[in-house]
């Protein structure tokens, strides 16, 4: 573990980017709010940050992730007023390109934690061992699910390219 601003700071600046990129994959355009909450609490938690610079980076993105949980919690709560109160449901808006829409919604029609994996794993650049880390899963859990997923997703895509 480290102690000092310093070295939650050099990480935090070594990840930012990365870190908003994720963010942005999750909640859009919010995503600068979510990496500040990040922030806020990694500075808040830096006593436990590992030392090791690759340690320090999934600590972060697990730190990312729960603050973009926390988010969607929040989201879907205002969302579900806002149904209430007006009847209105704003509409997702995927990307035009056809294949990218498919594998998004195969994507968002995996359990949640599977979803997960795929994405830390394809779009973030994460090892699997990696990516379990980020998600408090052990390896070999995550490597089930992985692999569930996978399937999944290919007979999700088989079928929607039919």
């Amino acid at each position: 573990m480290t102690d000092g601003n310093d070295a939650v700071a050099d990480a935090l600046r070594a990840n930012a980017a990365d870190l908003l990129r994720y963010l942005q994959r999750r909640v859009g355009d919010e995503a600068p709010d979510v990496l500040g909450e990040t922030m806020l609490v990694a500075w808040r938690r830096g006593k436990d940050m590992p030392a090791d610079a690759t340690q320090a980076r999934m600590w972060l993105f697990g730190i990312a992730r729960m603050a973009a949980l926390g988010h969607g919690r929040d989201a879907s709560r205002r969302l579900r007023l806002a149904v209430r109160l007006h009847g209105l449901v704003e509409p997702v808006v995927w990307p035009d390109d056809d294949i990218a829409l498919d594998v998004q919604q195969a994507i968002a029609s995996l359990p949640e934690e599977q979803a997960e994996l795929v994405r830390l794993v394809h779009w973030e650049g994460f090892s699997l061992a990696d990516a379990a880390h980020v998600m408090g899963l052990n390896a070999s859990t995550a490597r089930g699910r992985y692999q569930q997923a996978r399937l999944e997703l290919a007979m999700t895509l088989q079928v929607s390219s039919r």
